[in-house]
């Protein structure tokens, strides 16, 4: 059994104990020097030219779409934009231990282990690109043509995974602020392909469903410890909404959704939580139509992000009818503005400590709280502004974000490169 299958169904396995007992730093690290061997082992000389008349015309989609994360969404929207397309698409799953919560089974019937067609797009970032080269073998992309789907959410990009671009025949992404800081550093083609917002919810799901109180006008935050807590910046949105409102302010509440929600995380938030009984945690692990549906409940989402490198959720809750409140800075700016969404000015602040890839020097934004208290305020005194905000953004992001747009954006790039 190759290290792959053996390592990812045991990792499939021990996920929940792994993640709760070995620090996240130390699987960081050991993570990345096994990627860091590996690759430099790799030969890319052994593949061979994509030859688009020796297989089918359609994707191969590798990657981790049993997912219950970001990424895991990320690569389902990819599948239904290939499906729009017209272009057939089957997915094979890869991830690196420990990898992500495989609770989603809304694409299964995608799921192969053939190598049936001749373009590859390996949905997974450039940090471990090099992997599904090495652990599926070099024979699964030999005469491919090899697309690397990518998320990221700075300006600068990390060298040490320039090497990861040596093994792709170009780069697509869901934003263009991703696709200029890829451009930067590589003359092959880099396409960006915005993802379509789909948000299905279940009116089921309440907020007694949740634990959450029907008599108060909710904020909600959410992030995934995975995502580095950092970046998704809950603190600032708690900060916020106390200088928004005082502890006994009876009609408003605040709602911490976290994912896999870490120890040291939970401590940190509800040292910040102190004095204040409306603030709620809901953790867990939730199906995305539960997720989906949570949004629906709140009355407003707040993201004071430092990064986004799309800013999916914020998409997703403008198209429930849910206001946004949003850092002005990252891809999220390009399908949000002060028409449709309430966006927070920012100071760009140098990173003071490295937290896994974001390292310190580079560059990300601060937004200011001050101002974001007072959207708080606003949206919740002012209900000809909330209503306004509501309709235009749900409008805007219908038409923004539409499934036939990406499809078109894909469907000319995967003919050329058929030469169709």
């Amino acid at each position: 059994m190759s290290f792959s299958k053996f390592a990812l169904g045991a990792a499939e396995k021990l996920r929940p104990v792994l993640v709760k007992i070995v620090p996240q730093k130390l699987l960081s690290s050991v993570k990345a020097k096994m990627i860091t061997r590996s690759a430099a082992s790799f030969d890319k000389s052994s593949l061979a030219p994509f030859d688009p008349l020796a297989r089918p015309a359609g994707v191969n989609l590798i990657g981790n779409l049993r997912a219950d994360t970001g990424l895991g969404q990320s690569m389902r929207l990819v599948s239904h934009i290939l499906d729009e397309s017209g272009y057939e698409n089957d997915a094979r799953i890869f991830f690196m231990p420990p990898g992500g919560s495989m609770n989603n089974h809304s694409c299964d019937e995608k799921i192969t282990d053939e190598d049936k067609y001749g373009v590859n797009l390996i949905h997974v970032n450039p940090s471990e690109f090099p992997m599904p080269f090495i652990n599926m073998g070099a024979e699964n992309f030999s005469g491919h043509y090899n697309i690397g789907y990518w998320l990221w959410e700075l300006k600068e990009f990390p060298e040490d995974w320039l090497p990861a671009l040596e093994l792709a025949d170009e780069i697509w992404t869901p934003s263009e602020f991703i696709s200029d800081t890829i451009r930067n550093n590589t003359d092959k083609p880099v396409l960006t392909v915005p993802y379509p917002v789909e948000a299905p919810f279940d009116e089921k799901y309440t907020r007694e469903h949740f634990g959450l109180p029907e008599d108060k006008f909710l904020f909600l935050m959410m992030f995934d410890s995975g995502s580095v807590m950092a970046r998704k910046n809950p603190l600032a949105v708690i900060e916020a909404f106390k200088k928004a409102f005082a502890p006994e302010e009876t009609g408003v509440g605040l709602v911490l959704k976290i994912h896999e929600a870490r120890d040291e995380d939970v401590a940190l938030i509800r040292e910040q939580m102190k004095g204040y009984d409306n603030i709620y945690l809901v953790s867990g692990t939730l199906p995305k139509i539960e997720v989906n549906s949570l949004i629906k409940t709140c009355d407003v989402f707040v993201s004071l992000h430092r990064a986004e490198g799309f800013g999916l959720v914020c998409a997703e809750a403008m198209l429930l009818g849910t206001p946004c409140i949003a850092t002005n800075w990252s891809a999220n700016t390009e399908f949000m503005n002060d028409s449709v969404a309430c966006m927070v000015d920012y100071k760009l602040v140098e990173i003071k400590e490295t937290l896994e890839a974001f390292k310190k020097g580079y560059h990300w934004a601060e937004a200011d709280t001050s101002v974001a208290a007072r959207y708080m305020k606003m949206l919740f005194e002012d209900k000809e502004f909330y209503g306004r905000i509501r309709v235009a953004a749900k409008s805007y992001i219908q038409t923004k974000l539409s499934i036939s747009a990406s499809a078109a954006v894909v469907k000319k790039r995967l003919d050329a490169i058929y030469g169709k």
